[in-house]
């Protein structure tokens, strides 16, 4: 009976032409070998399983081929090469500097290197991972690196460079492998499936080459243990249960429900996932690679960026040709947020939970139609308007909104009251401000409000969707008013260091009745406060009483003085005036409350 070789061995290459992914790095040895261009030392770099060794192998043997192929490959037939595939040739020693990283191990090497080649032309010595090498290892194998004799070829292969001594790199040439893409992959597991009489479904081979993480190595035995699995056939659903993978369809699913603003199916899918032993942070990750994913696919130019098949590729561009860039880019913000918190939060499945229920969010009908803003979820069970006896039946009634727009209650119980009414769009430049968010100007096309006059209530009002039917609040205040809800902010805010610092280093001015500009220092700090301004008007707005508040940023190039200390600023500005003030505290134990 035949014994049983694992694929990761019993195909791997063996001439140039077979290595995968490294077709240029291939062709510039080949060249080298072609035209006895030959230098006395390489140094091959690169991750796990991208072919460093089987490189080394296949240039060792070509070059001591006494009768290569006229495309430059060894022919597999002369002594040298025969010796060499039998694992009997004396001309190309191999030296693991795992195991052997000592001075002993080296001085060995420079004995053996005094000895010719009996056949051949050249002996080759491959000392992989010879990072592992001691420094005085390296050291002793300076000089014998440097100028070995005519027959000798060092080749060094090594997965981290960076722990490789500078004198070691100036003495080689340099070749740097590439990861392995994962259509490279797939193609080559197609090729061995059909050399070993297996049926393999190209998705569920995508999904190997995607856990390989760009290692052919890993690919193929991942591949052996999903055939061994399935009794010779790989399908896509016994791979993805087999390697436990989040299947794409999670993704698909919470994607649907973001746009529905169905907060209960996103949650409860979150749940179905942890049900399956998925590490939040690792599907908070996956999710924003998926929404990454849409982005490149929404475009043409950048489809090529999505390593997938092409059928999948034109699934998702179909997928994401639905949805608004902006929606995808604040959704890929929200998730990369989430990650970044992720460690620092006590209660880690409450984060993911509200990332989720902000995602729902963004194409709520408080928030504008790119999704670039959070807005008023559509309710988990539908309830009475207590306000209007007549309204919850009123709606029912109601003609259906246009694909696309997002009427309020007051909005249906208008439409069902007036006249038939379809007014043409007209396009005209806004400054369009939700209460507590950013203000920004963009052109719009915009529908005029639907004639209200025939309704019932005395007067009535459409009001902005964020302020759920009540009317904006437009308290008055002063500027002492202002400066403490200004300290308020910042104080609630000392579970985030950084955006309090960055509170307490701007300096906010009343430039009417009703509008702040924010000063602050150009760059980060700006940057910082337009990314949060949301959350700072709203804030604001609700300690003023006012709805009508607008914000703006400006930036200078000047340091500005904090318009606010907090407490430990005016402690180190005291401290720094009057050292004196630290041996008073130490006496008399004082400290900030």
């Amino acid at each position: 009976m035949e014994q049983y070789i694992v694929s990761a061995r019993k195909y791997r290459p063996t001439t140039f032409k077979s290595v995968v992914g490294q077709q240029a790095l291939a062709s510039t040895l080949k060249n080298a070998i072609a035209s006895d261009r030959l230098a006395h030392a390489y140094l091959f770099c690169g991750s796990r399983g991208v072919g460093k060794t089987s490189c080394a192998r296949i240039f060792a043997k070509t070059i001591n081929c006494t009768s290569r192929t006229p495309d430059g490959e060894a022919c597999n037939q002369c002594d040298s090469c025969r010796q060499f595939n039998e694992n009997r040739s004396l001309n190309i020693i191999e030296l693991d500097a795992a195991s052997h990283n000592g001075v002993e191990d080296i001085k060995n090497i420079i004995d053996q290197v005094m000895v010719p080649p009996t056949e051949g032309k050249y002996r080759v010595f491959i000392i992989d991972e010879v990072h592992m090498l001691s420094n005085s290892a390296f050291n002793s194998f300076l000089k014998t690196l440097e100028e070995p004799p005519s027959y000798v070829i060092f080749i060094l292969a090594t997965t981290e460079k960076h722990k490789i001594i500078p004198t070691i790199l100036s003495r080689c040439q340099i070749y740097d492998f590439n990861r392995i893409s994962i259509s490279d992959m797939v193609s080559h597991m197609l090729h061995v499936a059909q050399s070993e009489g297996i049926e393999a479904d190209p998705a569920a081979l995508n999904i190997i080459a995607r856990k390989a993480d760009g290692a052919m190595r890993d690919a193929l035995s991942i591949f052996d243990q999903v055939a061994a699995s399935g009794n010779g056939t790989i399908n896509y659903q016994a791979t993805v249960e087999n390697l436990n993978v989040l299947d794409h369809s999670y993704y698909t699913r919470l994607v649907e429900s973001f746009v529905k603003q169905d907060v209960a199916s996103a949650l409860l899918i979150y749940k179905e996932i942890r049900d399956k032993g998925f590490d939040s942070q690792f599907f908070i990750n996956g999710l924003g690679m998926y929404f990454r994913d849409l982005m490149v696919a929404s475009n043409p130019a950048t489809l090529t960026l999505l390593d997938v098949p092409d059928d999948i590729k034109s699934e998702m561009a179909q997928r994401a040709a639905g949805l608004h860039p902006t929606f995808l880019y604040r959704a890929m913000d929200l998730c990369n947020d989430a990650d970044f918190n992720f460690r620092q939060a006590s209660n880690k499945q409450f984060l993911i939970e509200l990332t989720l229920i902000k995602l729902c969010q963004l194409l709520s009908p408080s928030s504008d139609e790119s999704g670039s803003g959070e807005g008023q979820l559509k309710p988990l069970a539908a309830s009475p308007d207590t306000r209007n006896p007549q309204s919850s039946s009123t709606t029912n009634t109601s003609s259906q909104p246009t694909s696309g727009q997002h009427p309020t209650p007051r909005q249906t119980i208008a439409t069902a009251h007036a006249a038939p009414h379809n007014p043409t769009p007209t396009a005209h430049t806004t400054q369009a401000y939700v209460p507590g968010g950013l203000s920004l100007k963009r052109n719009t096309a915009t529908t005029p409000k639907p004639q209200v006059e025939a309704m019932p209530i005395p007067q009535p009002q459409i009001q902005a969707p964020s302020q759920q039917n009540e009317d904006k609040r437009q308290k008055s205040f002063g500027d002492n008013d202002f400066s403490q809800a200004w300290r308020s902010l910042i104080a609630s805010l000392a579970g985030e260091p950084i955006l309090a610092n960055t509170l307490s280093n701007a300096s906010p001015e009343r430039t009417g009745s009703q509008s702040i500009v924010i000063h602050t220092s150009k760059g980060m700090q700006a940057e910082k406060i337009r990314d949060e301004l949301k959350r700072i008007s709203a804030f604001l707005c609700n300690e003023l009483e006012n709805d009508c508040i607008t914000f703006e940023v400006d930036e200078t190039e000047k340091e500005l003085e904090p318009a606010f200390w907090q407490e430990n600023k005016v402690l180190e500005y005291m401290i720094e005036k009057h050292p004196q003030l630290v041996e008073m505290m130490k006496k008399y134990k004082m400290r900030l409350q």
